[in-house]
């Protein structure tokens, strides 16, 4: 079966209808079900947070890997009816951006391409590179994830250099004695 609807459009009670019986329909989307409590006019707020947390009662690890594949979503949903100091919204970055660390190496996922990360999204209207998919280290790439324990591969190249001359000066040496 096909939902054949927006999600952004249903009303609560739907929601907690195809959340349900998810796995029946074929084109259900669970990142677009997360989107859409954000985006949906039709619930007020206590409705979308019932919602919210239905849906993270079911879907428990996709909510917690949305944080990796898109942060700002997950962002959305977890401040959602919360007035937010710049402090703690500076807070609540630092704290997915330390998840999305452990997740990673959890998993063991050498790689950073996901989601929102894997396409270019630079925001100018009419870009040609829109919603084209990106290398992770492209020129195209107009945010990308890092983490404070991330060698920077500038500083290496400069110390491999470093090392290479102070090599040939130490042979250098030894051959003029």
């Amino acid at each position: 079966m096909k939902i054949d609807r927006k999600f952004n459009e249903l009303s609560k009670a739907e929601y907690f209808h195809f959340t349900d019986r998810h796995g029946d329909y074929s084109d259900f989307n669970t990142l677009g079900l997360y989107r859409s409590i954000c985006e949906n006019e039709n619930l007020d707020l206590a409705d979308r947070l019932e919602v919210r947390d239905y849906a993270n009662q079911t879907f428990a690890k996709t909510f917690d890997f949305l944080q990796l594949k898109d942060p700002r979503t997950y962002f959305e949903l977890i401040t959602l009816g919360e007035e937010l100091t710049v402090a703690d919204e500076w807070q609540l970055w630092v704290d997915i951006r330390k998840n999305q660390e452990r997740i990673l190496s959890d998993k063991k996922i050498k790689h950073r391409n996901f989601g929102s990360h894997s396409k270019h999204n630079c925001g100018h209207p009419g870009c040609p590179f829109d919603g084209m998919m990106i290398r992770q280290d492209s020129w195209l790439t107009q945010r990308h994830m890092f983490f404070d324990s991330d060698r920077d591969k500038m500083s290496v190249k400069a110390k491999s250099e470093r090392l290479k001359r102070e090599r040939k000066t130490r042979n250098w040496l030894k051959d003029g004695e």
